[in-house]
């Protein structure tokens, strides 16, 4: 006869994700003639719930390098954005009242998909894609099969020791 347990675990009560761009400018103080790169590093954020959304706060920094003075010089300017981006999470659940757990991840790491020169500025364009998902308590129901299986006993062998002795007899000083 099956019957039946209640598990308590944490899953995934609800997920969400979306590609964000945002558009950035920066004057430097060398006026730039030509965008040689732009990359951006060290992207940090965390996440709350709010309703049926989770709230993402981070940063990241951009560095541009550019030419200056027609050509002959380089420079490099950096800027630290910050963010605040909503992405609304469709939950499993809608019902769950309890503690919950956030967890937001970078899919696409922040990029600079374009960057131009405009009146002496800097713009600079960036995508993203980020991904939220929130964990909590949940009973899943398991069928327990309650009949008893048989077990087949193992018996100890000698093999071993019958392998080691065979061993210890064929070894000749002459081979140490």
């Amino acid at each position: 006869m099956a019957s039946y347990k209640e598990i308590v675990t944490k899953a995934v009560i609800g997920k969400g994700k979306k590609t964000f761009i945002s558009e950035h400018s920066i004057s430097p103080s060398i006026i730039p003639t030509t965008i040689l790169g732009c990359w951006v590093i060290n992207h940090n954020f965390s996440g709350t719930k709010n309703g049926n959304n989770v709230l993402i706060n981070g940063n990241f920094d951009v560095n541009i390098w550019y030419s200056s003075l027609n050509n002959t010089k380089t420079e490099v300017i950096n800027d630290t954005v910050n963010y605040s981006e909503t992405i609304n999470v469709k939950m499993l659940d809608e019902d769950y009242d309890g503690d919950e757990e956030i967890i937001v991840r970078s899919i696409k790491q922040p990029n600079c998909i374009k960057a131009e020169i405009v009146d002496g500025k800097i713009n600079y364009t960036i995508e993203k894609e980020l991904s939220a998902e929130v964990v909590g308590d949940t009973k899943i129901k398991v069928g327990i099969n309650e009949i008893d299986d048989e077990w087949d006993d193992i018996e100890n062998s000698d093999t071993n020791d019958n392998i080691e002795k065979e061993i210890e007899n064929n070894i000749t000083d002459e081979f140490l």
